[in-house]
């Protein structure tokens, strides 16, 4: 029996379809939507691949006669899908999320609550839905999903009535890279935070930035900051990206009274801050340390080895996913706490 033949003899997942054209389980899923950031080189690839396995595409016509279901577990992200696309973390969540429900022969479908989305939200035929990227801007796409009977589940936002929540410590991770800091005599901090809001707007950390985040995980990042170091100062940076790291890395290290240490709020921003020392001429981590947030593959960090938390961003997407189908079937799933890892690397 031919390859092709062995794989027809049983039912083809989507995973083994993502294995045989060598993309992620989240890449072959867009594909078959049509929805995302996905080439035509790459989506011909998978369906090639899908064509040689006998794959069809998601079907829940099954689950859906059975259990009067759509087959479809929708997931909301707050940015557009063009920004989201570019955080290595969202793409690795989402092959967890997408891992899950391939197993489940449900189908993605990917919604934005950016300008318009909420349209969407209101009408988009789902059976369950994931919150990602949470803010308080959420609140009225969350109650439209509540008026709807929509079973949620949030990653990394605040406690919300009817919405089970998935967690990262991201206060107590902070607070570890701000002691790792302290521990090694720096007495002058600055933080680069991800977005407080949705403005979008970069600039100088405001002193009452507790009473202005909105965005769950920003906000608690810097609580763990807060924890170690009452009084510190910085900026915002207008996403999770090298450039704005950079931008905002230029504004701090170029003041008169520059710390001696950079907390990021994701790798890409310490990235970012790296490359606006060097621009400065100053040496990491000799004339200023530098840490990140979550982990990132070097490749992605561009070799560079930084000391980060590195957080489990795929175990966490796999464990929205299987929270979203208990809810469906009726299951009392508990709130899930996952930790983050200290890694020290060169830039300390």
């Amino acid at each position: 029996m031919t390859d092709d033949a062995s794989a027809r003899a049983v039912r083809p997942t989507l995973a083994a379809v993502a294995a045989r054209a060598g993309v992620s389980a989240s890449t072959a899923s867009l594909a078959f939507s049509g929805a995302g950031p996905v080439s035509v080189e790459t989506r011909e690839k998978v369906l090639a691949a899908a064509e040689a396995l006998g794959y069809a595409g998601p079907d829940p016509r099954a689950a859906s006669l059975r259990r009067g279901r759509s087959g479809v577990l929708g997931v909301v992200i707050e940015d557009r899908l063009r920004e989201a696309f570019r955080d290595p973390m969202n793409i690795a969540m989402l092959d967890g999320i997408a891992d899950e429900a391939g197993a489940a022969g449900a189908a993605l479908l990917l919604l934005t609550d950016a300008a318009g989305g909420r349209t969407d939200i209101a009408s988009a035929s789902m059976d369950a839905v994931i919150l990602v990227g949470c803010s308080t801007r959420l609140d009225d796409s969350v109650a439209i999903l509540r008026q709807r009977g929509m079973p949620m589940v949030a990653v990394e936002a605040d406690a919300m009535d009817g919405v089970l929540g998935i967690d990262l410590d991201n206060r107590a991770a902070s607070a570890t890279l701000a002691r790792h800091l302290r521990e090694l005599g720096h007495d002058r901090v600055a933080v680069v935070s991800l977005p407080l809001d949705d403005s979008g707007e970069p600039g100088r950390l405001p002193g009452d930035w507790r009473l202005r985040a909105r965005s769950h995980t920003a906000r608690e990042r810097l609580e763990g900051v807060a924890d170690v170091y009452p009084a510190f100062g910085g900026r915002v940076a207008e996403g999770s990206t090298i450039e704005a790291g950079r931008e905002a890395g230029m504004a701090i290290l170029g003041e008169a009274d520059a710390p001696t240490a950079v907390i990021a709020q994701s790798d890409l921003l310490a990235v970012g801050v790296i490359r606006a020392a060097e621009e400065l001429g100053l040496r990491v981590p000799e004339d200023v340390a530098v840490v990140g947030f979550d982990g990132i593959r070097r490749d992605d960090a561009n070799g560079i080895d930084l000391t980060t938390m590195v957080q489990p961003a795929v175990a966490k997407g796999r464990a929205a996913g299987r929270a979203a189908f208990s809810l469906l079937d009726g299951d009392e799933p508990a709130r899930q706490l996952f930790t983050s890892e200290f890694r020290r690397g060169a830039t300390t």
